[in-house]
């Protein structure tokens, strides 16, 4: 039985070199299009798909490998005597090979200016079609969808003449895989296009960015993968420039640090300890900004992740190179800067495009057998309408400290408090199973500094008791939801305190 190949590739990457490879391995190579004009020029000998179905290309191109001709000779089973006596009656000789990658769709649909017809033209049918039958049919079909398989497959053609079942069985799994992300990405632009919020069934669809050592702990599997449409602005697309691979928990602590540093316009430092801020710090200059958030915890930052929203100069590199930090992440490092962190051999530093900006995206959090799925808390306050419900009013410098204070608490774990001024955290309170608790642990940590600053909780008051010790410890004014049957008797408290408390209608949970 004379073998043959079928070659029809959009990324013509080392197309070339192959189609050489399986000629010199006896392969007759069957082609379309701009591949089969791709090889003509390099004086590979083709045969064009119209001459093996009897039928030309129509409806620009839309259909060409659709026919019987082309899936009869690759779903044959080879092993089955009826199969092969009923392609020989209809003259289909079978096809041994398979070589496809599709049209571009991705590439297509991230560009600003896609139009929805555009899109449209680049979902492949013939492509997906011809590898599903491949990979079907893979005890006797090679199904190839990645160039860099290309060289291993030659060598196996090179050292037995043939490539192996199990071989065959690897790659029709890749190309199963490929074509479910690539089917993902078409519906999941379909349903935004058709504004479905909760379509009926969910797909969704990662690639692998890197294999991890282990997970949050070392007898855990893990693993690290990308959003192909996913934001620019995330630490999927950091650019690690200096020090070892990241964690699975540095990972998270990463992303925990970023999502509070792109709260601020100004600079802006976070430092991040088990995914919560253990100090935020600003100021006018960037190293200003570091000191602050090193004040706030001069103890947890160690070891911690430190995000920073502007160029991080010699003068902040030399406040951070005295800490021992397992990540520094900022959108750049002044070469000055860059040399001397990197005298630091453990310590891992990304660049991220802060200017980026980020994607309105839905968050997925997996839980035994199924996902739970919300939009991201992308709440601002300047959004929401603000009340004041006690006699006293915020002052201005107040007013910067409540809002500061917010910013934070929306990123610590429920139940959380935020102590702060205008320009730090002073104490942090984080995942505890009741407010008073979180409360107190904050008010603890801030110590002294507590008198005069502002308190921020991510949730109502479900009593009275944490204004009460909120201004026990001096504390002068308060923000939170509101929306509590008692929020009377924390304003009441509020009030024989002198204390002002804001009511944002907004609520911060984070589990």
């Amino acid at each position: 039985m004379s073998k043959r190949a079928l070659l029809s590739v959009s990324d013509k990457k080392g197309i070339i070199e192959f189609a050489k490879g399986l000629k010199n391995a006896g392969f007759e190579i069957i082609s379309t299009g701009g591949t089969k004009k791709a090889l003509l020029d390099e004086g590979i000998e083709v045969t064009g798909i119209s001459e093996v179905t009897g039928f030309p290309e129509i409806l620009e191109g839309r259909v060409k490998t659709l026919h019987p001709m082309v899936h009869g000779a690759l779903l044959a089973k080879h092993g089955e005597e009826s199969h092969l006596r009923q392609i020989e009656e209809h003259g289909i000789a079978p096809i041994q090979l398979v070589c496809v990658n599709l049209y571009p769709f991705q590439q297509t649909i991230e560009k600003t200016d896609v139009t929805w017809e555009e899109a449209i033209e680049n979902i492949d049918i013939g492509g997906p079609s011809m590898l599903r039958s491949s990979a079907k049919n893979h005890q006797y079909v090679t199904a190839v969808v990645d160039p860099a398989d290309y060289e291993g497959i030659l060598l196996e053609l090179a050292h037995t003449g043939s490539v192996s079942f199990e071989t065959n069985r690897k790659l029709a799994a890749k190309v199963f895989r490929h074509t479910a992300a690539y089917d993902t990405m078409i519906a999941q632009y379909m349903t935004e296009l058709s504004g479905e919020e909760n379509p009926e069934s969910l797909t969704v669809t990662y690639r692998l960015k890197q294999s991890l050592r282990y997970g949050e702990n070392p007898h855990q599997k893990a693993a690290f993968y990308e959003k192909p449409l996913g934001s620019l602005f995330s630490i999927a697309k950091a650019k690690q420039l200096h020090g070892k691979a990241l964690s699975y928990n540095n990972i998270n602590d990463a992303d925990a640090a970023i999502q509070i540093a792109k709260e601020f316009a100004e600079p802006a430092a976070v430092a991040v300890k088990h995914s919560n801020p253990c100090g935020v710090g600003k100021g006018d200059t960037i190293a200003e900004a570091f000191a602050k958030a090193f004040e706030a915890d001069e103890t947890s930052i160690f070891g911690g992740i430190v995000a920073l929203n502007r160029t991080v100069d010699v003068k902040t590199a030399e406040k951070l190179s005295g800490i021992f930090l397992e990540i520094i992440i900022a959108p750049s490092f002044t070469p000055e800067a860059l040399n001397l962190l990197k005298a630091k051999k453990n310590i891992r530093l990304l660049t991220i495009p802060f200017e980026a900006g980020s994607n309105v995206e839905r968050r997925i959090s997996s839980i035994e057998g199924g996902l739970l799925v919300q939009d991201s808390d992308n709440a601002k306050l300047d959004e929401t309408t603000t009340t004041v419900p006690t006699k006293r009013k915020p002052t201005e410098t107040e007013w910067q400290a409540l809002k500061f204070g917010w910013k934070v608490v929306k990123h610590v774990k429920s139940n959380a408090i935020v102590v702060s001024n205008d320009r730090m955290t002073l104490g942090v309170g984080a995942g505890q199973m009741n407010r008073i608790g979180a409360a107190s642990i904050a008010l603890e940590q801030a110590g002294e500094k507590a008198a005069g600053s502002i308190m921020a909780s991510d949730a109502f008051f479900p009593m009275e008791d944490t204004v009460e010790a909120a201004a026990k410890a001096g504390i002068t004014a308060i923000i939170q939801p509101g929306g509590s049957i008692r929020d009377m008797d924390s304003i009441q408290k509020a009030d024989e305190y002198g204390i002002a408390m804001v009511f944002t209608g907004v609520r911060h949970f984070k589990h």
